[in-house]
C-alpha cells in the first residue's frame, strides 16, 4: 500500500518538537469559533474532503456592498477566503444534487 500524498511531502527532521510557549498559546477546539468547529467536525466526519492542493477557479460575482464590506472588515486581505469558507459551510447545511448532462 503506497504512502498518502502529504505523507510524501513531510520530512520527519524538518518538524520541530513543541515547546512549552507553543501549549501556552493554543486553544482547544471548544474555544473556535462556532463556525470552524463545524467545518472542522464535517471534514472528519468525511462530509467535506479538503484536498493539498485545491484547484481555483476565478471567479467574478457582483455583491452588495455592505456584504463585501462586512467579510472585509471581518478578515482582511483574506476576506475572499472567509466567503469561500462561509459557501462551504453552507453547502454542508444545503447539500446540492449535482446535475449531469443526458447522455445522447
Amino acid at each position: 500500500m503506497g504512502s498518502k500524498y502529504i505523507d510524501d511531502l513531510i520530512d520527519d527532521d524538518e518538524v520541530p518538537e513543541l515547546t512549552e510557549e507553543d501549549f501556552k498559546n493554543s486553544i482547544s477546539f471548544s474555544d473556535l469559533p462556532a463556525d470552524l468547529q463545524h467545518i472542522l467536525k464535517e471534514i472528519q466526519r468525511g462530509n467535506v474532503t479538503i484536498r493539498p492542493d485545491p484547484v481555483r477557479m476565478p471567479v467574478s460575482i457582483s455583491l452588495p456592498a455592505d456584504l463585501a464590506d462586512r467579510f472585509r472588515a471581518a478578515a482582511g486581505e483574506a476576506w475572499e477566503y472567509k466567503i469561500e469558507a462561509a459557501l462551504r459551510h453552507w453547502l454542508v447545511e444545503h447539500p446540492l444534487e449535482v446535475k449531469r448532462a443526458k447522455a445522447s
